[in-house]
């Protein structure tokens, strides 16, 4: 996953007095940045998830508690964005860049190699 390096408060809020912003990254952060930081959103932008078309003005919903994001525009504005930027087809002939772009899962799925994923365990019936 790209880090999500720290992004300071634009001068401009900062000498309004602003003193923290959510950012929010469809990647990962070290322990360097501060903040409120909302990080792993899934779909990620470059397979055109929605995190891809904000624009400067969108409201977007945060709810901690339900654990989600909600870009507020209209279904019809949403979908004529995400069709007037479409997804980068990103492929390789061989080796890592081939394995990690075939098989490497989503944020929430754990960023890992889905071969490597526990199988699904099956519920023990008794005999």
């Amino acid at each position: 996953m790209p880090e999500a390096g720290y992004l300071p408060i634009p001068q401009k809020l900062a000498r309004q007095g602003v003193k923290d912003m959510v950012r929010i990254s469809d990647g990962r952060m070290s322990g360097t940045a501060t903040g409120t930081v909302v990080l792993h959103v899934t779909p990620e932008s470059a397979i055109g998830g929605p995190l891809a078309v904000v624009r400067t003005g969108d409201r977007i919903r945060l709810s901690v508690a339900d654990r989600s994001l909600s870009l507020l525009v209209s279904d019809p504005e949403l979908a004529a964005r995400l069709a007037a930027t479409p997804a980068r087809a990103r492929t390789a002939e061989r080796g890592y860049l081939k394995l990690f772009l075939e098989t490497v899962t989503q944020a929430d799925q754990g960023c890992d190699f889905d071969f490597l994923r526990a199988p699904a365990i099956k519920a023990r019936v008794p005999a």
